[in-house]
């Protein structure tokens, strides 16, 4: 059974850093791409980072790559996400999903995954 829980989220001032953690179980984050996303209120969910062992990792925006790290500890079988210099807009419920249909790093489509976790909250506010 695959799943993915999320975790690491929380309050934190504008400037400041928070590493989130995805950890999937029923399969391995080495076979498929894990793919971050995030949704704030009243928004769409969008991508952000997205860690494959094809394709090393990308990033949605070149914005969001200057900010974010995303790493992968296959001992663990866990993806984080590493944020830096967090603002204000980065505040929203970040997920992580898989498809187990490739390795590599296909869309940021939301529609096109079907393993989600429940995700974790992350609130930037002074």
């Amino acid at each position: 059974q695959v799943q993915l829980v999320e975790s690491g989220g929380g309050l934190v001032q504008p400037g400041g850093s928070l590493r989130l953690s995805c950890e999937g179980s029923g399969f391995s984050v080495d076979w498929y791409s894990i793919v971050w996303f995030r949704q704030a209120p009243g928004k769409e969910r969008e991508g952000v980072s997205c860690v494959s062992s094809v394709d090393g990792t990308a990033y949605k925006t070149d914005a969001i790559r200057r900010r974010f790290t995303g790493t992968v500890d296959k001992v663990k079988n866990t993806v984080y996400l590493h944020m830096n210099n967090l603002k204000p807009e980065d505040t929203a419920t970040y997920y992580c999903a898989t498809d187990r249909r490739t390795s590599g790093c296909r869309s940021w489509d939301a529609d096109y995954y079907t393993y989600w976790g429940e995700g974790t909250q992350v609130t930037v506010s002074a």
